[in-house]
């Protein structure tokens, strides 16, 4: 026989492990951060993330330059960021010059699975970029953006808030338990208000 709580303890040392790992291998990682794996990383040290990210497997961050990412996001799977490109004139580009420019997610924002940003792009606060988006330009905060290339869709309002990523309302057990969440940790920045 033995306690449920002893179960628990191989996993917290491996999450010690991970954690220890992750403040390793880049710049700055708040607390409550999740990587899955594989990740593959240019540099690492030049990438920050935000408390409470949770980034699913297959993440490449070609981070040559900074990689800023905010508090709360949600990374799918297979998503890459880019902060380095190349010359598009084949004689400019044989010379081996490469460029590069930031990367800036804002917080609470969710990137769907098997998104590419590319060098420059700044995501506002509070976005949802669609899986398969190719992000080539500035996505403003407060918004649902996909396709190739990514684009806006829409605002995020109050009307989404008890919505999935479909459109489909929460069921009503699931949206009172979310309601009693948000009451009780009584903040703010985790649970925003949508501007409308």
């Amino acid at each position: 026989m033995f306690s449920s709580n002893s179960c628990l303890l191989p996993v917290k040392i491996a999450g010690e492990k991970r954690a220890g790992l992750i403040r390793e291998m880049f710049g700055s990682v708040g607390k409550d951060v999740w990587i899955n794996q594989p990740l593959t990383l240019a540099v690492g040290l030049t990438v920050t993330i935000g408390d409470g990210t949770y980034i699913n497997s297959g993440m490449t961050f070609i981070d040559d330059y900074k990689i800023t990412i905010g508090k709360g996001c949600l990374f799918g799977t297979n998503v890459a960021i880019y902060t380095a490109g190349h010359p598009v004139h084949p004689a400019t580009r044989n010379t081996q010059y490469e460029y590069g420019i930031d990367v800036t997610i804002g917080n609470n924002v969710w990137i769907g699975g098997n998104v590419v940003i590319c060098p420059g792009v700044t995501i506002g606060d509070n976005s949802v970029i669609g899986a398969g988006s190719v992000v080539t330009k500035d996505i403003p905060a407060w918004t649902v953006a996909a396709g190739n290339p990514c684009r806006v869709i829409r605002k995020i309002t109050e009307a989404d808030r008890n919505k999935y990523s479909t459109g489909r309302e929460i069921d009503d057990e699931a949206w009172q338990d979310i309601l009693r969440i948000e009451r009780e940790e009584n903040d703010n920045r985790k649970y925003p208000v949508a501007e409308e």
